[in-house]
């Protein structure tokens, strides 16, 4: 697994591309994501369009669930 940061532009119909190491470019790759502007914008805030396909919590008692401490797990090998 690799772990990396990066800030992308998006291209002009809102896609990233995210270039890989050489050695990957042939293996099917799992992708974890977390969006988020690179600055603090008042005019980057959530689009209508985002809120209308991926909705909101509008509850203001709303609470992420308290999660315990982190289990140590087996580095993956690879093939």
């Amino acid at each position: 697994m690799s772990t990396l940061t990066a800030i992308l532009e998006p291209a002009a119909d809102g896609t990233l591309h995210l270039p890989l190491p050489a050695a990957w470019r042939k293996l099917p790759i799992r992708i974890k994501a977390v969006l988020e502007p690179a600055e603090s914008r008042p005019d980057a805030a959530y689009s209508a369009e985002w809120q209308a396909a991926f909705g909101s919590i509008t509850d203001e008692s709303f609470a992420a669930p308290v999660r315990g401490d982190a289990r140590p797990v087996e580095p993956l090998a690879f093939r």
